[in-house]
C-alpha cells in the first residue's frame, strides 16, 4: 500500500515529476511529460503496478531533506549496521528525462535492496526486458526505458530485484531514462556525479533570480521551487498536481485528474511568480495562454494539457484499486467541457497584471483575444454556470462566478484606458460592470445572514466569495465583506482551515456538486481567509492562520490540495500548485506592506478597519 500522502517528497526536471516516499520508493512517474501515461503507479495501487525501491533490508529510521534550495532530495536511513544516503533527482534541459540515484554510506555496512517494477500505461502493460552490460533495455509500444546498474541484476516474477552492500565512504550509481522507442535507440548512460553537480548548478541559478525580500523566504522559496517544477517548460504551462486521483475523501469518488494547465491559475501564479522576480516564467505562461486559447478566443476551454490540447476526455482505470482504495481512478478531466464563468474574469485580470508589469502584448497582440473574451462575455455573463469548484450538479446562478464577472468587465475598462482606448465597447463595458455589480448586490446577498451566498437566492456560503474585496469588488471595511469573513469563519472554518462550501445537501435544491461523500478543508481557501482578514485590518488574526497552514507542511515544504483536520492528514493531489500560489502570495500579502499582492489585484492601497 502506498504511504501516506504527506510521507512524500517530488523531484522533477520541469518536463515531468517523480513521487518518492520516505520508505526509498518511487510510486509515481509521469514520462515523457507530466500528463504522460505513469510506469510507476503504484500510488494508485500496488508495487506490481509499477515503482523504484532503493532501501536497506533491514529496518531503519529515516530522515530527509533537499539539498538546499533545489529538487537534489536526500534520504538518510539510519540502521543497526550503520548508515545510507540515497540522493535523488532528475536533471532539467535533457533530451530524454531521466532518474538518477546515488547512493552514498555514510558509516559502517548497510545491505541494501533494489526493487523496479515498470509497469507502463498506469500500470497496465508489462515492457520486454533485454539485458545489456550494465543494466536493462525495458520496451512496450512506443515507450523505453534505459536502466544503468553497477550491481548484479535478478529477474524474479516479472520484477528486476538487487541485493547489495554499501559501506561507508563508497558510492553507487543507478539511473532509468525514458526514450522513443520507435525514434532512437536506447541512451547510453549519462554520469550521475556529472549529473548532479549540474542539476545543482541550475536550480541554483534560477533560485537566484529570486528578489522576495519579505517574512518567511525559506517557505515562498520551496514554493517557488514547487510551481517551477509544476510548470511544463517547453511550453511555460503550470500544472494543478503532478498526480490524478488522489482522494479528497479517502475510499469515496472525488478523485479527479490535476496533472493540467487550468486558465483560472492564471493571475495568483503570475502574481506569485512577478512579486518574486521570475518575469521570464509570467511571460511564458502567458505566451501558452495565448496559445491555448487560438481560434475563437471567446470560447476558449476552462483548462488545457501542457502542450495545449483541449481533447482531455475523462476516463476511468480499472485495473487500479486506488489511492486507500479510492475509486474511481481517472484520467483526463471531463470539466474541461464546462462553462465556467468565472473564467473570463481571471483571464482579464491576468492581462491587466500582465500589461502592467510590461509584458502584456504576449497575452493580446492588438487586442484580438481581449475583444473576442469580452464580446462572449457579454453574451454569457447572465447565464447560469458550474462554477469554480467545476460542480457535477446542476447550474446555478453563482455568486462568486458574477463577482468574476465584473472583474472581467472591469479589467477590460481599464486595459482600455491604459492603452488610450476610448471607443464605444468602452462605454458598454462600463454599463455592464455596473448591471453585474448591482445584480450581486441585490441578488447575491442575504440581509438575514448578513452576507453574501453561495448562489442567488441560496442560504449557503461558499469560501470563493472571501475574493469579494481581494478582487476589488467591494472595499474591505464594507459591513457587507466583514460580514461575509465572518459568517465563513462561523459556517466553514474546521479546527482552524476553511472548507470549500457545505457539501451535505440540506435538501435537494441545496445539492451542489451532485456528488456523494464529503471532502477535507481546502488549502488554498484557508490561504484566502487569511488575506481577507488581512485585507479587513485583523492581521493578527491573519497571520495565526497562516502559521497554522504552514505548519502543514511536510518534512520538505510541500502541500498537498486538502486537509483532514480530525484525521490529521493531507487530501487530494500532490503537490498543490494552488496551495503553494497560497503561502508566496499570503507572506507576500502579510509582509510586502504597498507591494502585497492583494492590494496591486484590488487597487486598495490602505487596509480597513
Amino acid at each position: 500500500m502506498a504511504g501516506l500522502i504527506e510521507d512524500y517528497a517530488i523531484i522533477g526536471d520541469t518536463t515531468t515529476v517523480a513521487l518518492v516516499d520516505r520508505s526509498g520508493s518511487i510510486d509515481w512517474w509521469c514520462t515523457p511529460r507530466i500528463d504522460s501515461g505513469a510506469a510507476f503507479a503504484s500510488l494508485l495501487g500496488t508495487p506490481e503496478h509499477g515503482r523504484w525501491l532503493i532501501a536497506p533490508t533491514a529496518d531503519s529510521t529515516v530522515t530527509r531533506r533537499y539539498e538546499g534550495d533545489n529538487l537534489v532530495l536526500e534520504t538518510l536511513f539510519h540502521t543497526p549496521s550503520g548508515d545510507v544516503a540515497v540522493i535523488d533527482f532528475m536533471p532539467p534541459e535533457q533530451d530524454n528525462p531521466s532518474i538518477h540515484r546515488i547512493v552514498e554510506g555514510r558509516s559502517g555496512v548497510v545491505t541494501m535492496h533494489l526493487e523496479l517494477v515498470v509497469r507502463f500505461d498506469f500500470g497496465s502493460i508489462t515492457p520486454w526486458v533485454r539485458a545489456t552490460g550494465d543494466g536493462l533495455v525495458m520496451v512496450a509500444g512506443p515507450d523505453g526505458l534505459r536502466f544503468h546498474s553497477p550491481v548484479r541484476l535478478d529477474g524474479l516474477d516479472h520484477m528486476t530485484v538487487a541485493m547489495f552492500e554499501v559501506g561507508e565512504g563508497q558510492r553507487l550509481s543507478f539511473s532509468l531514462t525514458w526514450f522513443a522507442s520507435a525514434e532512437q535507440e536506447a541512451p547510453l548512460p549519462i554520469d550521475s556525479l556529472a549529473a548532479v553537480n549540474r542539476t545543482r548548478r541550475w536550480w541554483g541559478d534560477w533560485v537566484a533570480g529570486c528578489t522576495y525580500d519579505g517574512e518567511w523566504s525559506d517557505d515562498v522559496v520551496r514554493s517557488l521551487i514547487t510551481l517551477k517544477a509544476l510548470t511544463y517548460g517547453p511550453t511555460g504551462a503550470v500544472c494543478a498536481a503532478a498526480t490524478t486521483s488522489l482522494p479528497e475523501d479517502i475510499g469515496g469518488v472525488r478523485n479527479w485528474d490535476y496533472r493540467y494547465s487550468w486558465l483560472r491559475d492564471a493571475t495568483l501564479t503570475l502574481q506569485a511568480l512577478l512579486v518574486s522576480g521570475f518575469h521570464d516564467e509570467a511571460a511564458e505562461w502567458s505566451r501558452w495562454l495565448r496559445r491555448a486559447v487560438a481560434g475563437n478566443p471567446g470560447e476558449f476551454q476552462i483548462m488545457y494539457g501542457v502542450g495545449g490540447e483541449r481533447r482531455l476526455t475523462e476516463i476511468e482505470l480499472d485495473w487500479l484499486p486506488g489511492y486507500e482504495n479510492s475509486v474511481p481512478v481517472r484520467i483526463g478531466n471531463g470539466a474541461a467541457k464546462q462553462f465556467q464563468l468565472d473564467v473570463f474574469g481571471e483571464v482579464m485580470d491576468a492581462a491587466l497584471t500582465a500589461a502592467t508589469n510590461g509584458f502584456g502584448g504576449q497575452i493580446d497582440h492588438d487586442g484580438e483575444v481581449i475583444v473576442a473574451l469580452m464580446e462572449q462575455l457579454e453574451r454569457v455573463w447572465d447565464q447560469p454556470d458550474e462554477g469554480i469548484w467545476e460542480v457535477r450538479g446542476p447550474r446555478r446562478h453563482f455568486t462568486h462566478s458574477k463577482v468574476m464577472a465584473w472583474v472581467g468587465f472591469d479589467r477590460a475598462v481599464a486595459l482600455a484606458e491604459l492603452n488610450g482606448h476610448h471607443h464605444e465597447r468602452v462605454d458598454r463595458w462600463r454599463e455592464l460592470r455596473q448591471r453585474v455589480h448591482d445584480q450581486v448586490c441585490e441578488q447575491g446577498f442575504s440581509a438575514e445572514l448578513g452576507s453574501f451566498t453561495q448562489y442567488f437566492g441560496s442560504s449557503n456560503l461558499d469560501a470563493a466569495l472571501l475574493l469579494i474585496p481581494l478582487v476589488g469588488f467591494l472595499p474591505p471595511d464594507d459591513p457587507r465583506v466583514t460580514g461575509t469573513i465572518d459568517a465563513i469563519g462561523r459556517t466553514l472554518l474546521d479546527n482552524g482551515f476553511i472548507r470549500r462550501y457545505e457539501t451535505e445537501a440540506t435538501s435537494v435544491d441545496d445539492d451542489v456538486d451532485g456528488l456523494a461523500g464529503t471532502e477535507g478543508a481546502f488549502l488554498v481557501t484557508t490561504f484566502w481567509y487569511a488575506d481577507a482578514l488581512a485585507l479587513s485590518g485583523r492581521t493578527d488574526e491573519a497571520r495565526e492562520v497562516f502559521d497554522r497552514l504552514r505548519g502543514l507542511c511536510n518534512d520538505v515544504g510541500l502541500l498537498a490540495e486538502e486537509y483532514d483536520p480530525a484525521a490529521g492528514r493531507m487530501l487530494g493531489n500532490f503537490p498543490q500548485a494552488f496551495s503553494h500560489v497560497g503561502i508566496v502570495t499570503t507572506a507576500a500579502n502579510l509582509s510586502l506592506a504597498d507591494r502585497a499582492p492583494y492590494r496591486l489585484r484590488s487597487g486598495n492601497d490602505t487596509t480597513g478597519s
